[in-house]
């Protein structure tokens, strides 16, 4: 399936989407404000160490401390295999203290209150290759199926290592078909960049940024394209040039399919991605049946619902479904790629009884999620009829990039009605005189709610003066929404 990259480029922030037949399938955004930190090499210094959790505070510079458990620790994971099989790693309390430094590498981002994950196993990626200067160990990556294809590239990268080198390397899936000046070029430049690191960490004090990864626009060239991208279009000129000559001494095979995009219309509009974009952070997609699905996306979990809407079609109404879910599978596993969602995923398809439909429906979805780059894993039909999936969290999803908590719900998705905020303010009004004795009481409320008081509740709100023996007045405050309101004691 051919694939067309778009850039969009300007100096706050950079957007990159990925089309395949005319429709964005993802959607990636690097804001300069707020860079994503995975793949960045820190020199930190231990916070603290929480022995009950086999984990450590590290503080890298960052607004939180990040977080290191002993599972990511590659000492522990080394001194843990040299002994008896199976043997737990040494535990963390014999491995770090307190105000040690320490070399480390973020395998993941801040996540909403989380701060972000830690390695002491480093890793540092090349266009072909990825260098682990700390384990001899050469693998292949799991793209590459063909078994005599796994064992020539291993024999082959191997052979073109120094004779003094002690790490190991993994093997992308750019390196098939690879010369060997190419793959030599990758190995100087990974082991130049790592003794680089090194220099700067006997230098610098803790906690301090040795390694930076490459920008968004960068991994678009090293990480994104394939075979089967066709073009990537870039709509600056100024990022363009630095781009080809980023992709001339980087990635040269690339260089043919870029493209500076110089029409009139913002690339992005041109192919509809901004409208895409809006209906991604909606809750309800339409699909073309007629059916549609419900996203709700929470801090535990996400839910996917499919219904079927105005679509009948078919002999009976289990044809409908079961085409309604077949078209749902494919929605589904674009807009997973499209959100960004992770961690557990819930799917709701509409109840098959037939057991042949459920099974066509369940390899339609692993089909659509095959084109996936993030690992996922998917379970069967359970027995109330729920797909329960995970799909690896790699950064923010796209809601939380692009919006935040609504201030007037926090989050709720509802707020109360003008009705029910009027008569708690009631019921405060009559707490409140009997605890104050002031000449007057005054509300301070939204229009709405101000309004119901002149209108449908003005009997209500002048029984409670008379009862209270005090005057209330009214006065409209602009900026405040539907739930917010004051009460004065003049």
């Amino acid at each position: 399936m051919t694939e067309d990259l778009l850039v969009n480029i300007t100096p706050q922030e950079t957007r990159v989407a990925l089309m395949q037949h005319g429709a964005v399938q993802e959607l990636h955004i690097e804001r300069t404000a707020s860079r994503g930190r995975t793949g960045n090499i820190y020199l930190g210094k231990v916070a603290r160490v929480l022995p009950g959790m086999q984990s450590a505070f590290i503080d890298i510079g960052l607004e939180r401390a990040a977080f290191l458990h002993v599972a990511d620790i590659w000492e522990a994971r080394v001194q843990g295999s040299s002994g008896t099989t199976g043997a737990p790693p040494t535990p963390i309390e014999k491995l770090l203290f307190d105000g040690q430094s320490l070399l480390v590498q973020v395998i993941k981002d801040p996540i909403s209150t989380k701060g972000a994950r830690l390695s002491t196993q480093i890793s540092i990626a090349g266009r072909m290759l990825v260098y682990l200067p700390q384990d001899p160990h050469i693998g292949v990556s799991q793209r590459i199926g063909d078994e005599t294809e796994r064992e020539a590239l291993r024999e082959k990268v191997q052979g073109l290592l120094p004779a003094e080198e002690k790490g190991g390397f993994i093997i992308r899936t750019m390196a098939e078909g690879a010369s060997d000046t190419d793959l030599t070029s990758d190995i100087a430049y990974l082991r130049k960049t790592w003794e680089h690191l090194l220099e700067q960490s006997r230098k610098v004090p803790p906690p301090s940024l040795l390694y930076q990864d490459l920008s968004l626009s960068q991994r678009v060239l090293r990480d994104f394209v394939g075979e089967e991208t066709t073009s990537i279009q870039i709509d600056s000129r100024e990022n363009f040039l630095k781009l080809s000559e980023f992709a001339e001494s980087y990635t040269p095979s690339v260089m043919p399919k870029l493209m500076h995009y110089t029409g009139e219309r913002p690339l992005f509009d041109l192919h509809g991605i901004e409208a895409e974009i809006e209906k991604a952070l909606g809750k309800r997609v339409d699909l073309k049946s007629g059916g549609y699905l419900i996203i709700e996306q929470t801090e535990a979990m996400t839910t996917i619902d499919v219904n079927t809407g105005s679509y009948v079609t078919g002999r009976n109404f289990d044809d409908t479904i079961f085409k309604t879910n077949l078209e749902a599978a494919h929605a589904i596993a674009r807009q997973l790629r499209l959100r960004n969602l992770g961690g557990i995923i819930i799917l709701d398809f509409i109840d098959m009884e037939n057991i042949e439909h459920r099974a066509a429906v369940l390899a339609e979805l692993h089909k659509a999620l095959a084109r996936d780059r993030t690992k996922v894993t998917v379970s069967e039909f359970s027995a109330l009829g729920l797909v329960e999936m995970t799909r690896k969290r790699t950064r923010e999803s796209l809601a939380h990039i692009l919006c935040e908590t609504c201030p007037a719900c926090q989050g709720k998705g509802q707020v109360k009605t003008p009705r029910t905020i009027a008569y708690e303010i009631l019921r405060e009004l009559l707490r409140e005189a009997k605890q104050f004795n002031p000449r007057e009481f005054r509300i301070l409320a939204s229009q709405l709610v101000i309004d119901l008081f002149l209108e449908e509740e003005s009997q209500h709100l002048t029984m409670l003066g008379d009862f209270i023996g005090k005057p209330i007045s009214l006065q409209v405050e602009n900026g405040f929404h539907q739930e917010q309101y004051d009460i004065i004691l003049m």
